[in-house]
């Protein structure tokens, strides 16, 4: 059997076989990934530059919060 694709007679098994190469490409690319090595270790509270506040009271009342915090994580 075959179908008629702009014009020209193209067969079921030609058909059959770009599907698969396209399915199978498509899959091979998605696998990529990044790469594993980058990525950054946990960083400690106090050298945290992400936690920032108000005034520098604020500041350290948040890291000490969060410290206890992942204190009492760990005994759980």
């Amino acid at each position: 059997m075959s179908y008629n694709i702009a014009g020209r007679a193209i067969k079921n098994e030609y058909l059959v076989l770009t599907t698969i190469a396209a399915t199978v490409g498509i899959a091979v690319s998605q696998l990529g990934g990044s790469d594993k090595s980058s990525s950054s270790a946990p960083v400690s509270v106090k050298e945290d530059k992400t936690i920032t506040g108000e005034t520098p009271e604020e500041e350290d009342f948040i890291r000490q919060f969060v410290s206890d915090a992942e204190g009492s994580e760990a005994k759980h």
